[in-house]
């Protein structure tokens, strides 16, 4: 048997969003229904995630409507896991349709995450479930997106074994290739043929299992690889 629910107005609501119109019209709708709701501006605050979190945590809230893409604060996500460890309902409400991503987020203890695709209704029921103790995800969703994660990683790991598997000299030749360099630039800035550069590539395109220069270029930048420093 579930919880009774609380009054609404005891219920302090963080919206925690980059998007100003959005957050907006999400803190006028909550207040309608008699939410204690407050409105973090992220994109006029400084500092650090640690500082930002920190900065969460002192206003008490029983509920964050997080967003992903926090401006100069990067991805949201990895502030997930430090409010639910602060006893704090996180609920995602993000632009990216990226299911893995989503999964990763209840990986990391969110409640739930919504599409801002869907109608604000949407997310004003999850508030409505989480204040009355009711669940706000079946076994079901949760098990695909956790899973699509996991995939996600796996393909990953795959990726920067793969990564692995370059010498030094083409790791140098895939950060060139990276920042638009042709083979004759590849050449004359290393003093070699481009015969010798052609032969580089075609060994990189072999270990990273790929058939062109764009496609080996789209792997390392999928992965966030970054050639070494020279």
């Amino acid at each position: 048997m579930a919880p009774p629910a609380r009054a609404r107005s005891s219920l302090r609501i963080l919206i925690v969003e980059d998007h100003t119109l959005f957050a907006e019209s999400l803190e006028l709708a909550l207040s309608m229904e008699g939410y204690d709701v407050r409105r973090m501006a992220v994109s006029e605050m400084r500092g650090s995630q640690a500082a930002l979190v920190s900065a969460i945590v002192r206003l008490h809230p029983r509920i964050v409507l997080l967003d992903l893409d926090l401006g100069h604060f990067g991805d949201g996500v990895r502030i997930i896991a430090p409010l639910a460890r602060a006893g704090i309902w996180v609920v995602v409400v993000t632009a990216s349709p990226d299911e893995s991503r989503w999964g990763q987020c209840l990986r990391y203890g969110a409640r739930k995450v919504l599409s801002k695709t869907r109608p604000l209704n949407e997310i004003m029921a999850t508030v409505r479930r989480l204040n009355q103790g009711l669940p706000v995800i079946d076994r079901e969703e949760r098990e695909r997106l956790l899973t699509a994660w996991h995939r996600d990683r796996e393909d990953q790991e795959e990726l920067h074994l793969r990564l692995e598997r370059l010498t030094g000299r083409e790791r140098q030749v895939l950060g060139n290739l990276m920042e638009g360099n042709t083979v004759r630039d590849i050449s004359r800035a290393s003093v070699v043929s481009e015969a010798t550069v052609r032969t580089q590539i075609k060994s990189i395109l072999a270990k990273l299992e790929v058939s062109s220069q764009l496609a080996a270029v789209g792997l390392a930048h999928k992965v966030g690889w970054r050639p070494p420093t020279p």
